[in-house]
């Protein structure tokens, strides 16, 4: 075998390289934790005092005003802190109440000295324990008391016990049964609700008043009473109940403010740790002369360095991307969703001479709050609807309102005929994608 020598050129990726990808690509909480972590394995990273830090200039006030001008606005996005409730230990003889539930705690705390058997009150606080988020069952008679070792005859009592809890339809099995329990507890006679709620349920979610009326003998009014009363009743119990430790929080990386003849973007500085050098150890590294001392120190202000520089270099591009969609948007910002516009990250590359991964990083889990509300940066990216100028978004907010304005339901053929003659050309079968991605039902589901 002949040997022989090639010349070639190849790329590859240092170590701190990667890391600069990688934190590029990280939200704004995962990135606070990394600096967080980085600041307590470090000790040449520091915060600044408070002294060290500039007066605040007036445009972090004016940033300021302009939020506190849009709060009501934007409320809706951000998930308010649940009032403090503090619960006393409940013993549950070993059995497991996870702590996100405080449904679960609410139950509980209903029977304090009950009156029950021991041997019930245990059977309750398991079945509470096998609640879902939801307060349903999943499990049946039979497996319950498999996995209890409670009687049949316990475990039933257990269940008319929990039952008769509040809120009304905790411990159904299912949804039919948790409806019926919550009207049994309504004043007046709802037996035909009643019997709606066992047996044609799908025909009410599908506004099917007619079948209802001829299967169960009752005049078409009748049904429809008992119809809106069905649907004023609750099937999802755990909506109602939170645990402040899993409410979720978006924090904007980028603030979008609008002024008549132009827009301001700028970066949520206020989020992250501003990470400096400590003069004590930079100094040590030029006055030192133990080897070992030097070695270390120099290793640690080169790390330092480069996470600081990670940093100013994920600004700084987040920063350049996220003002070129600013500008390309202008519109969605003035106007609302149905003048969005189609754009793709390869046009952005194209414009910033950027690589195509570089943006899908910087875009990756980074949100922009304006007057609008708090939207993720990839919420801006979409191709074009067929061979269209439309994003799907504005396709989409165009459907919502033509389904807003109908005096009779239209169907997805009718829709799909009156978007194409407002110059979207699309097939039924994106109608109905679209339509069910909006949680709008069919025609018939929106029969009245």
């Amino acid at each position: 075998m002949a040997l022989r020598q090639t010349q070639k050129q190849s790329q590859a990726l240092f170590p701190q390289m990667i890391e600069s990808m990688s934190l590029l690509q990280m939200g704004i909480q995962e990135l606070r934790e990394y600096l967080e972590n980085a600041l307590q394995e470090n000790p040449v990273l520091e915060l600044p005092e408070p002294g060290d830090a500039p007066a605040p200039a007036e445009e972090l006030s004016r940033q300021l005003d302009w939020l506190s001008a849009y709060d009501a606005q934007n409320a809706h996005y951000y998930v308010q802190d649940a009032e403090d409730v503090h619960w006393d230990a409940l013993a549950c003889e070993g059995y497991y109440l996870d702590e996100e539930s405080d449904l679960k705690r609410y139950i509980l705390s209903q029977f304090p000295d009950t009156r029950l058997e021991p041997e019930v009150m245990r059977a309750v606080e398991f079945l509470v324990s096998r609640l879902d988020s939801d307060g349903l069952l999943e499990e049946d008679l039979p497996e319950l008391c498999g996995m209890s070792g409670f009687s049949p005859q316990i475990m039933q009592r257990a269940i008319i016990e929990l039952q008769a809890a509040d809120p009304a339809g905790v411990g159904a099995r299912t949804l039919s049964e948790r409806l019926r329990l919550q009207l049994e507890r309504r004043a007046g006679d709802h037996r035909l609700a009643v019997a709606i709620v066992e047996n044609h349920l799908d025909a009410v979610a599908h506004n099917r008043y007619g079948l209802i009326s001829r299967t169960l003998g009752a005049t078409e009014r009748e049904v429809r009473e008992a119809c809106t009363l069905i649907r004023s009743l609750n099937p999802r119990l755990g909506t109602s109940f939170a645990v402040r430790e899993n409410l979720p929080y978006i924090t904007p990386d980028l603030w979008v403010s609008t002024f008549p003849d132009h827009f301001e973007l700028s970066f949520n500085d206020t989020a992250l740790p501003q990470l400096t050098l400590s003069p004590y150890y930079t100094k040590l590294l030029r006055e030192t002369e133990d080897p070992a001392v030097r070695r270390y120190l120099t290793e640690k202000v080169e790390a330092a360095k480069w996470i600081i520089r990670s940093v100013s270099l994920r600004r700084s591009t987040l920063l350049r991307c996220a003002q070129w969609v600013v500008e390309r948007q202008e519109d969605f910002f003035r106007l609302g969703p149905k003048s969005l516009l189609p754009l793709t990250m390869k046009e952005v590359a194209r414009a910033l001479e950027l690589h195509e991964s570089t943006v899908s990083r910087a875009v990756k889990d980074k949100y922009v709050q304006c007057e609008r509300g708090v939207y993720p940066l990839s919420y801006f990216f979409s191709r074009p609807v067929g061979r269209e100028t439309a994003s799907p978004e504005a396709v989409k907010e165009l459907l919502r309102e033509l389904i807003r304005k109908e005096s009779a339901p239209l169907s997805d053929q009718k829709l799909c005929e009156a978007l194409s003659r407002r110059g979207y050309s699309i097939s039924r079968r994106t109608v109905a994608k679209y339509r069910e991605e909006l949680g709008i039902p069919s025609a018939a589901g929106r029969k009245k």
